[in-house]
């Protein structure tokens, strides 16, 4: 590998991996959220009865219309801290492929889950 290419992975054991909870859940709503410097969404994500809904500010809009979200599964880092986002108060991190022209597709489920059901 040339010394200016990319990095290798920092190596984690199956333990770290555990430690992140991701879960399925449906995007109940969907809007703007007209506070953020660059065009993001705020969902709510219905992660059934044990976690509930949950918001969400995402980074989407280039790959996703608004008007297509609601009744989307997403799959979302449920254990981090609650951060304010561009006055939002975001309680999970949806996850996303960031493509090399900088647009995030989200990373769903292929098939219908449950709402809650944890990555393996």
């Amino acid at each position: 590998m040339a010394a200016d290419g990319p990095m290798p992975p920092t190596p984690i054991t199956l333990d770290d991996f555990f430690k992140v909870d991701v879960r399925a859940g449906t995007v109940v709503s969907a809007e703007w959220n007209r506070g953020a410097r660059k065009p993001a969404y705020v969902l709510h994500i219905d992660f059934g009865p044990e976690l509930g809904v949950r918001a969400s500010s995402a980074q989407i809009s280039q790959c996703h219309p608004l008007d297509e979200l609601v009744g989307t599964q997403v799959l979302a880092v449920v254990n981090f801290s609650p951060v304010r986002v561009a006055g939002v108060k975001s309680e999970v991190l949806t996850l996303g492929v960031v493509e090399p022209d900088g647009r995030v597709v989200l990373v769903r489920p292929a098939l219908r889950v449950a709402n809650g059901a944890r990555l393996a």
